[in-house]
């Protein structure tokens, strides 16, 4: 009975875990409708339903709930035994999923990813995109990058970049016929562009410092978005500023192409930090990574 619900059981948290059999079916590379018929198997020879379904959503049952407390950590405490055996190999291998901000795969793990990977062939790495501040442990991920005040607590970080700042910048055609804002306040006379946060919906606001003066700006505009990318395109393209950090419009600046104003105002912070469980037992390849990201400057 233990081994044939073992797959079933695997394939129940999947779906447990990303309240989506769609979602779940491509992170365990099977059809959905496969999955959905293991699912059922499985419930018809407990006798119990584990798994809610509607049309637009899936959530365990209080059975399911249950299961997915009880039963899911000892299965990832089986993946991180498996995964510890590399340490018998001669080569470091295996594979690391990272859940990171397109910013962060840009400008700071890729650039070392490249080497990285062309040093261990044997080593795979999969990076999910994704600015909403995920449970990287039931979400699968070995780790997660975000900026160090928003690290979770109980979790080990390790710096993987230098302090950023958030800037605000314009096209040289959108200052053509307005001033430049002098302070913060003069933002509510601009055009300006939101951005979407991902884990409550609210807007961003706009934040500055100045010696012991700090303000939180909420501003308006014609355009609203949910990654820092398409702002940039906005401020490149003369749709009103946008609030971005440095690192990715410093080239524009220095072509000319965007204008920088507020620099007084525009304090450092804490920058990328990458993140995993305190309890995980780090694989050798894991360990070579952390290494690898882990900041010298």
């Amino acid at each position: 009975m233990l081994r044939e619900n073992a797959n079933d059981l695997l394939a129940f948290l999947a779906v447990a875990r990303e309240r989506s059999f769609t979602k779940a079916a491509a992170k365990l590379g099977v059809s959905q409708s496969a999955l959905s018929h293991t699912v059922r198997a499985l419930e018809a020879r407990l006798g119990l339903r584990l798994l809610t379904r509607t049309t637009r959503s899936v959530s365990p049952t209080e059975a399911g709930e249950h299961l997915l407390q009880t039963v899911g950590p000892h299965f990832e405490e089986i993946e991180i035994e498996l995964a510890a055996l590399s340490n018998l190999r001669d080569k470091p291998a295996g594979k690391i999923r990272i859940n990171a901000m397109d910013h962060a795969l840009e400008f700071i793990l890729w650039p070392v990813l490249k080497p990285f990977l062309t040093q261990y062939p044997d080593i795979s790495v999969e990076v999910c995109c994704d600015y909403s501040f995920v449970d990287i442990a039931a979400q699968g991920f070995d780790a997660g990058v975000r900026l160090g005040e928003d690290v979770a607590q109980g979790m080990i970080a390790t710096r993987i970049g230098p302090d950023m700042r958030m800037v605000v910048v314009g096209s040289p055609a959108y200052f053509a016929n307005r001033s430049k804002p002098i302070t913060p306040r003069d933002l509510t006379e601009h055009q300006c562009n939101n951005l979407r946060l991902p884990t409550n919906g609210g807007l961003y606001a706009w934040e500055f410092k100045k010696g012991e003066e700090s303000l939180n700006v909420r501003v308006s505009g014609q355009v609203t978005f949910n990654g820092v990318y398409q702002l940039l395109t906005a401020a490149l393209d003369g749709f009103g500023l946008s609030c971005l950090p440095d690192d990715i419009v410093t080239s524009h600046i220095a072509a000319g192409r965007l204008v920088q104003v507020l620099d007084d105002w525009c304090a450092p912070f804490a920058g990328f930090h990458l993140y995993y469980p305190s309890r995980r037992q780090a694989s050798p390849a894991f360990a070579l990574l952390v290494d690898a990201l882990r900041y010298r400057g």
